[in-house]
């Protein structure tokens, strides 16, 4: 396909490396340490106007396609730590699109607007303990009473979870409905009865904060419904695009600095007399992992085209032919990025294997590609559905 960049989209990519390379790739061991990374990040991204680049102008964004949000998540890879790019698409791409598709002119006001400066963080409530991919089988419960709704519950794996002004929350208003009982709420922190119970330790994206959360007899008013009551299951398969594509196209980035960084390791790196980049084993290898990433990125990129013109061209819904497209790329691109980050380990031997070598951390945080924002078999269930077999 002919380059969907225009000088807009590279000045605005160079914005966002230069921001990941030079104002958070240099706390790459502090935050991975910490496991979290401080506020300012949120707040010098919404400076930059990286959150809003795709939002429209009314509700403070620059009113520009997808294209550069695919821009921005390809970008984030170079700040070094999937945790800190991840904080930064949650907040952008996963908690905030439904808001803009079918919030209220005071629902964006009051959460919108300021995710997108960076000044709130937002977080997505929607895995529970017993309830992950399988998103109909969500347990967290709202009963009307008056003009409030009450919510008791738990949501778990929640990105931004300890820190989030703001969760951009599912739960069952009808719970003898199934999926067709959920409803979406914009609910705010600082409710009585919202409480973190953990903060969670992961095996991968340290410097990101995951958490539970507990909801006792949290009373939220009726304002913060996002949309229709027992409408959320398809406005949440709606949001799920989005999270899902901005995810592959952040993943086929850091396939790529794994490879660059692992032929550039090869070549200095001499075992029997000559570069180990220079063993015809390797050399084969490192063409097939080229190809895979070619193709992943390719089918991403149609995936990402035809979401922007579903929803920026048309102004509509997705349809379900790219909703086809976007569960193919996150199949292949998660099979794509684990035999990556395999190779590339192993193509460093022992010194992969040591956390001073930027390959470590990338596989283990790559790991997640195949699990986050629905598991691959889950995608590989939902497309054979719409292939009707």
């Amino acid at each position: 396909m002919p380059s969907p960049y225009t000088e807009e989209h590279q000045a605005f990519r160079k914005t966002v490396r230069q921001f990941c390379e030079k104002e958070l790739f240099p706390h790459v061991e502090e935050w991975e340490r910490d496991e979290t990374f401080p506020r300012w990040v949120f707040e010098r991204a919404g400076e930059l106007g990286i959150f809003g680049a795709h939002y429209p102008e009314d509700v403070g964004g620059a009113g520009g396609d997808y294209w550069f949000s695919v821009a921005k998540s390809e970008e984030f890879p170079r700040c070094g730590m999937a945790g800190v790019g991840m904080g930064l698409l949650v907040q952008g791409d996963m908690a905030t699109p439904v808001i803009n598709d079918i919030g209220t002119k005071e629902q964006k006001e009051e959460f919108l607007t300021p995710a997108i400066r960076g000044e709130k963080i937002a977080a997505l409530g929607v895995s529970e303990p017993n309830a992950g991919s399988d998103v109909a089988g969500i347990l967290t419960w709202a009963k009307r009473d008056g003009d409030d709704y009450i919510v008791n519950g738990a949501k778990t794996f929640i990105t931004n979870g300890t820190r989030a002004d703001f969760v951009t929350l599912l739960v069952k208003t009808n719970p003898e409905a199934g999926a067709h009982g959920c409803s979406f709420f914009v609910v705010p922190t600082n409710l009585k009865g919202f409480s973190v119970a953990k903060k969670l330790k992961k095996l991968g994206n340290h410097s990101s904060d995951t958490a539970e959360l507990a909801f006792e007899d949290m009373r939220v008013p009726k304002r913060y419904l996002l949309g229709e009551e027992n409408m959320g299951f398809m406005y949440l398969m709606q949001n799920f695009q989005s999270e899902r594509i901005i995810a592959c196209t952040s993943a086929c980035s850091g396939g790529a600095l794994m490879l660059e960084n692992a032929v550039a390791y090869g070549r200095d790196r001499k075992a029997f007399g000559k570069p180990i980049i220079k063993r015809e084993y390797w050399q084969h290898k490192f063409v097939d992992l080229y190809a895979k990433l070619e193709a992943a990125q390719a089918l991403t990129y149609k995936g990402a085209e035809a979401y922007n013109e579903d929803k920026y061209v048309r102004k509509d819904n997705v349809t379900m032919e790219t909703v086809k497209l976007i569960s193919l790329a996150k199949i292949f691109v998660g099979d794509v990025m684990t035999e990556i980050a395999d190779q590339c380990l192993q193509f460093h031997g022992g010194a992969g294997y040591m956390e001073e070598y930027m390959i470590s951390r990338a596989w283990r945080d790559q790991r997640l590609f195949r699990i986050g924002g629905g598991t691959t078999e889950t995608m590989r269930y939902y497309v054979a559905k719409l292939m009707g077999f």
